[in-house]
């Protein structure tokens, strides 16, 4: 993330809260299968994608980058600016 520009050196995994889902509009997961709260009128979304755990770093560029294309196309759909 550092080699595009975002420092996430003091980021970690957060735990979803019932609060966080409740604020949120769309809520994308990545593996989290039956553990999320799930709440009526909410949009949910399944990215399945690789774990970057272990991987090289041609492998996480590529997952990095799947991300941030899924994301783009996720902001268009909402009619949100970049």
């Amino acid at each position: 993330m550092k080699e595009i520009g975002i420092d996430i050196s003091t980021e970690f995994p957060k735990p979803w809260t019932d609060e966080v889902v409740r604020a949120a509009d769309v809520v994308v997961s990545m593996g989290c299968g039956d553990a999320c709260p799930v709440f009526p009128g909410k949009r949910y979304e399944e990215w399945t994608l690789e774990d970057p755990d272990g991987q090289d770093l041609v492998a996480v560029r590529s997952i990095r980058d799947a991300i941030a294309e899924r994301v783009r196309a996720l902001l268009a759909e909402l009619e949100i600016a970049v």
